[in-house]
């Protein structure tokens, strides 16, 4: 495997190993103190050092600076085994994602969705930095070759949309599309109030946490995956007719329908139902004939058996109602007995009714009664053909 660029000791380090070659420290122990499973130095690099042939303007750590590095050492996450100091972006990542769920399934929360998408979207941004330092990518905001800095002089590091946006980034489009989704949501919640959208995103938000547990066991490795701390979350919900009706019933507000459709009708087909993007289960009540089999609570089916196909119908039918664009209902309306009807008529026909007002119920009808109320409605309307 090719050596990466970001796996090179920092200006600190460089400081503390002049110090120990200065204590006749060999270079082969000294690389055991900075080399890490996210991080492997070369004793070469040490030699370098000692030599003079690189970092030579860095200066060596004070004695005490030394000792009391020696005397934290190990300094690790007990439950990953990574460096409290070397690997602070990648703790972060995984502890940022971990309140994020933990968040989302407490109970009495009334604003759940909000304070996991602004959670979970730092929690990314550290992961993708994390990922960036490593490979030796510079992920500062620079402008004329000049690196950004805020009023206190800090150094402006890459925001999400541009860990995601650049060449560099190692997600798939399905993944991609998952965080652009929720940034866009997030930039809703910034700026106006919300009421209860938890149930609106709960697919969206599913697959955030599932594509993150991949991302992190892909880019870093398994042993940092979460599965570990965050088991199987229990539930008081079990979906009978009058619940399922209720949610289907609460309307989102009218900013937030908007950016998810505006999102939505920017994807094909094949995008949308990508389960990076969203991730769907569906709760079935089990039945077995063996006890040891009816106390599990998930069964995991084959892909392409009978009963993945059950699933996926059930799911389509009651999670995922058909929307159409506007040139899809001229079309349409067309073929229905109206070849004159076009853009501008469909455009005229949505202001005079209120179509996008979600209590007028023309995003949520089925195909058939969508497009016999919007025929019934034209032939009412102003339009002679």
């Amino acid at each position: 495997m090719a050596r990466r660029p970001g796996n090179k000791l920092e200006r600190w380090e460089v400081g503390m190993v002049k110090s120990m070659l200065a204590r006749n420290f060999v270079p082969q122990d000294i690389q055991a103190y900075f080399s890490r499973p996210t991080r492997s130095i070369n004793h070469a690099r040490i030699s370098e050092i000692r030599d003079g042939a690189k970092h030579r303007t860095v200066k060596p750590a004070s004695e005490g600076e030394l000792d009391a590095y020696l005397a934290t050492w190990p300094d690790v996450d007990p439950d990953s085994g990574l460096s409290i100091r070397g690997d602070e972006l990648l703790i972060k990542a995984r502890e940022a994602m971990i309140a994020a769920v933990h968040t989302f399934n407490s109970g009495g929360l009334l604003f759940r969705a909000e304070i996991f998408i602004v959670t979970a979207v730092i929690a990314w941004t550290y992961l993708m930095h994390a990922y960036y330092r490593r490979e030796g990518v510079d992920y500062r905001h620079r402008r004329a070759g000049v690196v950004q800095t805020t009023p206190s002089g800090a150094e402006k590091y890459w925001e999400l949309g541009q860990c995601i946006a650049t060449g560099a980034c190692p997600l798939d489009r399905g993944t991609i599309n998952n965080l652009k989704f929720l940034l866009e949501i997030r930039h809703e919640i910034e700026h106006r109030s919300t009421n209860r959208i938890d149930d609106a995103l709960s697919a969206k938000l599913q697959a955030c946490c599932l594509n993150f547990n991949d991302a992190i066991k892909a880019l870093f490795g398994d042993q940092f995956a979460l599965e570990r701390r965050l088991p199987i979350a229990l539930q008081f919900v079990t979906f009978d007719g009058a619940q399922r009706a209720l949610l289907a019933g609460e309307n989102l507000p009218a900013h937030i329908a908007t950016a998810m459709d505006n999102f939505h009708n920017g994807l094909t087909d094949d995008e949308q139902q990508d389960p990076r993007f969203r991730y769907r289960v569906a709760f079935v009540p089990k039945l077995t004939g063996r006890a040891t089999n009816a106390d599990l609570a998930i069964d995991f089916v084959r892909p392409g058996s009978p009963e993945a196909e059950a699933v996926e119908r059930v799911l389509l039918k009651e999670v995922e109602r058909q929307k159409y664009l506007p040139s899809q209902i001229v079309a349409k309306v067309r073929d229905a007995g109206y070849p004159n009807f076009n853009m501008f008529d469909h455009t005229r026909l949505a202001q005079q009714l209120d179509a996008r007002n979600p209590a007028k119920g023309y995003g949520g009808a089925s195909e058939d009664q969508q497009f016999n109320l919007l025929i019934v409605r034209t032939k009412l309307s102003c339009f002679t053909y």
